[in-house]
C-alpha cells in the first residue's frame, strides 16, 4: 500500500497559515476523494480541507488548535498502489543516526524549547507598543522574551517593531552566544513580574467592578478583528470626508422595477449593487484610490476588486470581495452581491472569496446610522460607509426657481489613508460617487 501526504493548500495571496479547528475523520476512517478531512480557520475565513485521493486515514500529524503553515503535511492517507514507505525508511534511519551522536545538541534544543515556552507565553502588545501577529510568532519560536521585545528598537511607524527588526536582533544575538544566554535567563526573571502585573490589572478590573459581572472570552475571529483594527489605525493616517447625495431617482426607479427584476432574474434588487456600480465607476475615474502601500512604494492595482463588508450572525464582520467589479453590469453585480452575502451569512465562503480586495464599501445605514468613520481594511487606502437613506425636506433647484420638496438623501462617509491620499483626491473621489448616484437614469432598462 502507498502513502499520500495531505498538505495544507494555498488559500490566498496573504494567507500563510491556518489553525485546525476540528478533525472530521479519525485514524482508520475510509476517505473518498474530495471528502472533507478537517476544518481549519484563518484570520480571514473558516474552511474545510478535502482529500485529493481515496484511501484510509493512517495518521494525523497535528491536533486541534495547532497552527499549520501552507504546504505543510497535516495527515497521511493510505492508498492503493506501490509502497513508497521503503524509500522513506532509509531517510528516517539516516536522520535518527545523525541525531543520536549529538546528545548535547538535543539537550540544548530541549532547553531552548523550554525557554521559548516560558518566554513566549506572556508576549503581548504592552503600553503604547503594538506587536503584529507575525512578530509575536517569531518571538515565540525563537524564545524572545517580553522584556527583549519591549527594549528592541523598531523601524516601523511610531517605533513599531517589524519583521526585519526582530530578524536583525536574532542575527546579532546569534553572533554573540555567551551574552545571549545570559539575557534569555535574566530578562524573564525581571520582566514577567511587570507584564504579569499589567495582565493582572487588565483581567482584574472587570471582576473587581462587580461580582455579578459576566466575563466573556472573545472568539478567535473577534480577537483577530480587534488586532487588525488596531494595526490599521497605527499604520494608516485616517482622514474622513463626508458628502450628502440625493438618491430620489434611484429610490423611485428601484421601486418601479424590483418586482419585474425578481420575476425575470430570480434575485432581489437591493440598493447595494447600485451603490457598488457607482463606486466601481469612480475608482475607474480615480485609479490612485485603487492602490496599496508597500514600504516606500505605491502599488497601483490593475483590477478593481470591491470588498463588501457583511455582518455575521455572531456579531463579527467579514469582507467578501467582488472581483473585477467594474466589468459587471447591474444584473451581474446584483447576483454577485446576493451570492456573497448569502454565503457569508451561512459561513460558506471560500478563502478565495475574501482575497484580493482593493477598496471596501460598508453599509452602516443597515443599522440606522446616517454616517460613520470606518477603519481602513489593510492594505487598502480607502473605505466608503453608506449611510441610511432618509426622507427629508430639501431645496430643489428647477429652471422655474427653487422650492422645498421631500427628497430621499443619504450621507457618504469616506475614510482614506492620508499618507498617500491627499484631501483633494479623497474629496473628489467621494464626490464622483455622489455624482454618479444623482445622475441615475430613471428610464434605465434592466
Amino acid at each position: 500500500m502507498a502513502k499520500f501526504e495531505l498538505k495544507l493548500p494555498k488559500m490566498g495571496e496573504s494567507v500563510a497559515e491556518a489553525t485546525i479547528t476540528s478533525w472530521l475523520k479519525e485514524v482508520g476512517d475510509t476517505i473518498e476523494a474530495d471528502e472533507a478531512v478537517l476544518e481549519i480557520a484563518t484570520d480571514k475565513v473558516d474552511s474545510e480541507v478535502p482529500s485529493e485521493v481515496d484511501g484510509v486515514l493512517l495518521e494525523k500529524l497535528f491536533d486541534v488548535d495547532d497552527v499549520v503553515q501552507v504546504g505543510q503535511t497535516i495527515a497521511v492517507i493510505e492508498i492503493d498502489g506501490d509502497d513508497n514507505s521503503a524509500s522513506d525508511a532509509p531517510k528516517t534511519e539516516a536522520i535518527k543516526q545523525e541525531s543520536v551522536p549529538e546528545p548535547v545538541a538535543v539537550a540544548e534544543v530541549s532547553k531552548a524549547v523550554a525557554v521559548a515556552q516560558e518566554t513566549a507565553a506572556p508576549i503581548i502588545s504592552s503600553g503604547d507598543r503594538f506587536y503584529s501577529p507575525l512578530v509575536r510568532n517569531i518571538a515565540k519560536k525563537e524564545g524572545v522574551s517580553q522584556g527583549e521585545l519591549d527594549a528592541m528598537p523598531g523601524s516601523g511607524k511610531d517605533g513599531r517593531v517589524t519583521k526585519n527588526d526582530i530578524l536583525a536582533y536574532l542575527d546579532q544575538r546569534g553572533s554573540q552566544p555567551a551574552p545571549a544566554k545570559v539575557e534569555t535567563k535574566e530578562t524573564p526573571k525581571v520582566v514577567p513580574t511587570q507584564s504579569n502585573g499589567a495582565e493582572k490589572k487588565t483581567e482584574a478590573t472587570p471582576v473587581v467592578a462587580s461580582g455579578d459581572d459576566e466575563i466573556i472570552e472573545m472568539t478567535r475571529m473577534g480577537k483577530l478583528i480587534a488586532h487588525h483594527m488596531v494595526e490599521s489605525v497605527q499604520t494608516s493616517a485616517h482622514v474622513q470626508s463626508f458628502i450628502e447625495a440625493d438618491v430620489t431617482k434611484i429610490w423611485n426607479w428601484r421601486k418601479k422595477v424590483k418586482d419585474e427584476f425578481f420575476k425575470r432574474e430570480g434575485e432581489n434588487l437591493t440598493f447595494t449593487p447600485i451603490f457598488m456600480e457607482a463606486v466601481a465607476k469612480a475608482l475607474r475615474d480615480f485609479p490612485m484610490m485603487n492602490i496599496s502601500v508597500q514600504g516606500d512604494n505605491i502599488i497601483k492595482k490593475k483590477h478593481i476588486n470591491l470588498g463588501m463588508a457583511a455582518a455575521l450572525a455572531d456579531g463579527n464582520l467579514i469582507v467578501p470581495v467582488i472581483k473585477d467589479a467594474d466589468q459587471l453590469n447591474l444584473v451581474g453585480m446584483t447576483k454577485k452581491v446576493n451570492d456573497l452575502a448569502s454565503r457569508a451569512r451561512n459561513n460558506e465562503l471560500k478563502p478565495d472569496d475574501i482575497q484580493g480586495g482593493t477598496y471596501t464599501v460598508t453599509n452602516v445605514g443597515t443599522f440606522g446610522s446616517i454616517m460613520g468613520t470606518p477603519i481602513i481594511n489593510q492594505p487598502q487606502v480607502g473605505i466608503l460607509a453608506l449611510g441610511a437613506i432618509r426622507k427629508v425636506p430639501a431645496v430643489v433647484e428647477t429652471p422655474e426657481g427653487d422650492f422645498i420638496g421631500i427628497r430621499y438623501r443619504m450621507f457618504l462617509s469616506h475614510s482614506y489613508d492620508h499618507r498617500v491620499v491627499n484631501g483633494a483626491l479623497g474629496g473628489q473621489f467621494v464626490k464622483a460617487v455622489k455624482d454618479y448616484l444623482e445622475a441615475w437614469d430613471p428610464n434605465r432598462e434592466i
